[in-house]
């Protein structure tokens, strides 16, 4: 209709324009007509364009990527709910500069450096959906106070020998545990051991591996448990926030900034250290002035929590042997650095399977923020410096 009236109104000035000498009442007529149609025109309702509300959309991170997926205790995020109740392991790695780099160790939800004989550390992997990994490794022997991080996890321990201070805990009913070799360093079975095998690419002892095809293998022949022991499982481990409120430690009044973590008095031979890449939010690892890096990915190992748990311990004879009190309820210090800040906190560990829970100055447990988390225990009289 709207055309139609354009057009009427364009023929009648035409014939207006054909008619120029006609006379003035005519003339006023035909003004008159447009005017009636002009006015018309204009009274026609103009229809209100609709502006559609945008649909809120969840934060990624707020829902499941799919059905049959819950959070991961290592980590919180979403995981297939069988990865969930399976058991992790919990995998001795080394950190010597002729060992690097590692096969998966970049998969490690929790990520722990301690001390051992000789000035040098030693890590211990916790690997959640490690069925499906081809290489895991190099690995190397375990002490006895990792043990106790890997039992708070209801692992199953991974590793290449030990030392004899470890046989009473490592010959338990309760720990599960498989060894490429006598698994307390003097004599004693090795469960598991044929599951290992040696690679070219390292000189021994840095060229031990094993699989998660030979892991299944081994688990299965020695009769552990491939889910979690619920007796032995808390899987409230760690508080956790999401990704949608990341804890940016603001409400603390002695949050330091933290934009790089220097533990070269904590680790003196490796001089590990971490910082901060503010545009990813997380903090990335240094190993001997290099970068730590993923063999199976060639990436540089990040975390989004660093945790500094200074820890009582001791020399055991003249080489060196350690002792660390892994289950301690006094509340010692520590750090919680996270989103380029870092606060003091306390930590406790009631008992042997016990999660060791992390709390601020006010005694309220820390919240972690979702993704993987970086465990410093570290010598009473030692310092993290933080930058």
């Amino acid at each position: 209709m709207k055309n139609f009236k354009v057009l009427l109104i364009a023929g009648l000035v035409a014939a207006m324009c054909l008619t120029g000498c006609g006379d003035k009442a005519e003339e006023a007529a035909v003004s008159s007509e447009i005017e009636e149609i002009v006015v018309e025109k204009e009274e026609i309702p103009v229809a209100e364009e609709v502006t559609e509300e945008p649909e809120e959309k969840a934060v990624e991170d707020e829902l499941p990527p799919g059905e049959g997926y819950v959070r991961s205790s290592l980590t919180n995020l979403w995981v297939k709910e069988e990865v969930a109740n399976a058991r992790p392991i919990a995998v001795m790695m080394p950190t010597d500069s002729e060992a690097q780099p590692q096969y998966n160790i970049g998969n490690a939800g929790v990520l722990y450096e301690c001390m051992e004989e000789g000035s040098i550390s030693r890590q211990m992997a916790i690997i959640e959906d490690w069925q499906g990994m081809e290489k895991i490794g190099n690995i190397r022997s375990c002490r006895r106070y990792y043990i106790y991080m890997g039992m708070e996890w209801d692992a199953i321990i991974v590793h290449f020998g030990g030392v004899f201070y470890m046989e009473d805990l490592i010959t338990r009913s309760d720990v599960d545990n498989i060894s490429g070799t006598s698994e307390y360093g003097t004599g004693g079975s090795a469960p598991g051991a044929n599951s290992f095998f040696r690679s070219t690419d390292k000189s021994s002892p840095h060229n031990a591996y094993n699989s998660g095809e030979n892991l299944t293998k081994a688990i299965e022949s020695l009769g552990y448990s491939k889910e979690h022991r619920s007796q032995y499982w808390e899987p409230n481990h760690f508080t956790f926030t999401t990704a949608s409120a990341p804890n940016t430690l603001e409400e603390y009044a002695d949050a330091k900034p933290a934009t790089k973590v220097d533990l070269s008095d904590v680790f003196p031979v490796t001089k590990s250290y971490l910082e901060y890449n503010e545009e990813e939010g997380v903090y990335y690892k240094w190993l001997h002035n290099k970068e730590q890096i993923d063999a199976a990915t060639d990436k540089q190992l990040s975390f989004e929590n660093i945790i500094v748990q200074y820890t009582e311990s001791a020399s055991l004879d003249e080489k060196g042997y350690k002792a660390f009190a892994m289950v301690d309820e006094r509340g010692l210090d520590g750090l919680y650095i996270t989103k380029g800040k870092a606060i003091p906190i306390t930590w406790k560990k009631t008992d042997d399977y016990a999660p060791t829970k992390y709390y601020d100055k006010n005694g309220k447990e820390i919240v972690l923020n979702t993704g993987k988390t970086y465990i410093a225990v570290a010598e009473q009289g030692t310092e993290a410096f933080i930058q």
